[in-house]
């Protein structure tokens, strides 16, 4: 594709657990981040995208903007030492390159668990985030919504999202697994942010958790969700504590940047059996040396895997529909970009034509009456758009055979495209 558009992150395959939530933005830094970008640096076609598998950055510029936009991401983050880190950065600097990626992490190709529904959410975000900045140029938006055109295809016409292998609904199917043996486990959900939310559905809808027990900070955001799904019980974060040491199972999707369950807070539960506790947080909720506590089995993020295998296989059958569907998706972007690059050019040929026709009418207008002048304008403009029109399909002809940049060339001198323009 003929655009400057690039891309620099990391992922879950490229940084363990603890660079990822470092680096991690909540909503208000990626929008603090987004305005960084473009007001500071000058990028445009802005998509900031942070997830607990990811932080990528998509922008617009004709030069490699990824160590500034690596320094300038450390600087919101207070990592004075970013450099150290830049292993961890995929860089991404051609057009095809960068938008194939996206198209990829939006459908869940490139998910943790493949098909994943919360990442294309997750983007539509992002967008509105850079649309709101007033970032995302031309490009982008016709980008992105070529994205959610392409997800509403797959949606409709593949296997791929049959079943719910989600992250939240790996996370349900471990906390299954761990509680085989355990008659009616009580189950404690803190932290009610998307995945969250969508942990507690998986559980209402699970005929083995009839015990769940949901606690947010905002109390009425939790009565929401147990007004959705029957069954749920609500305690105010204030009561925490007790919760805590009634609950077999703790899962936390708490947003903040240090952990809150601390191995001083866990020590004090005076844990007599087992307990197990589940962080879905970036960055981590819960302290890690909590799993030396007696009795406490800890699991992050990154030990959730993929349990939802019969669905996992019906998604991985259908990865090449998927990206069959996608590169047809690009291949009719690549065309549209092309015939941006020759939009202006169009327009300066348009424009030299109108002024040969207005220097031609000029010289007969004083010669021949009102009706014989009118006449002349209608003909003359009607010859023009014929013109015009055969030199805009051979451009758009010459974009398919990637040779629309010798026909530029050639139209410039044929019409002094150049000249016309600096007295226009």
């Amino acid at each position: 594709m003929t655009h400057p558009f690039k891309a620099v992150g990391l992922s879950y395959k490229t940084a363990p657990l603890a660079i990822r939530e470092l680096i991690a933005l909540d909503e208000p830094a990626c929008r603090r981040f987004l305005d960084t970008l473009h007001q500071q640096l000058g990028l445009s076609d802005l998509l900031v995208l942070s997830t607990c598998n990811r932080t990528e950055i998509y922008y617009a510029a004709e030069r490699d903007q990824s160590p500034a936009i690596i320094e300038a991401l450390g600087q919101l983050k207070g990592v004075e030492d970013i450099s150290n880190y830049y292993e961890y950065f995929h860089v991404r600097n051609s057009c095809d390159e960068a938008a194939r990626h996206l198209f990829e992490v939006a459908m869940g190709l490139d998910a943790q668990v493949v098909g994943d529904l919360q990442i294309s959410n997750q983007v539509k975000q992002a967008y509105q985030w850079s649309a709101d900045a007033d970032a995302a140029g031309p490009f982008l938006h016709r980008l992105l919504h070529s994205v959610f055109f392409t997800n509403k295809r797959v949606q409709q016409e593949t296997s791929f999202r049959d079943g719910a292998a989600s992250t939240s609904y790996a996370a349900v199917e471990l906390v299954e697994e761990l509680t085989t043996d355990v008659a009616n486990p009580r189950v404690l959900v803190v932290g009610l942010g998307e995945i969250g939310a969508d942990v507690c559905r998986h559980l209402a809808g699970n005929k083995n958790f009839a015990d769940v027990t949901i606690c947010n900070r905002t109390r009425s955001k939790a009565e929401l969700l147990a007004a959705e799904c029957e069954g749920l019980k609500v305690i105010d974060f204030e009561n925490l504590s007790e919760a805590l040491r009634e609950s077999d199972v703790v899962i936390s999707s708490i947003a903040r940047d240090t952990p809150y369950f601390t191995v001083d807070l866990v020590e004090r539960l005076e844990v007599l059996s087992y307990k197990f506790f589940i962080d879905l947080s970036v960055p981590r909720s819960i302290e890690a040396e909590v799993e030396n506590v007696p009795g406490v089995l800890l699991y992050n993020i990154d030990s959730i895997q993929s349990r939802a295998t019969a669905a996992v296989e019906r998604r991985l059958a259908a990865v090449p529909q998927v990206r069959s569907i996608i590169e047809e998706t690009l291949a009719g972007l690549d065309e549209w970009s092309r015939e941006m690059m020759v939009g202006p050019v169009i327009q300066k040929i348009k424009g030299a034509l109108e002024h040969l026709r207005q220097e031609e009418l000029d010289r007969y207008q004083k010669k021949v009456s009102p009706e014989e002048a009118k006449r002349l304008d209608d003909i003359t403009k009607s010859l023009m758009q014929k013109v015009l029109k055969q030199h805009v399909l051979q451009l758009k002809a010459a974009c398919k055979r990637d040779e629309a940049d010798q026909l530029i060339d050639v139209l410039n001198d044929l019409f002094d495209l150049e000249r016309q323009q600096a007295t226009a």
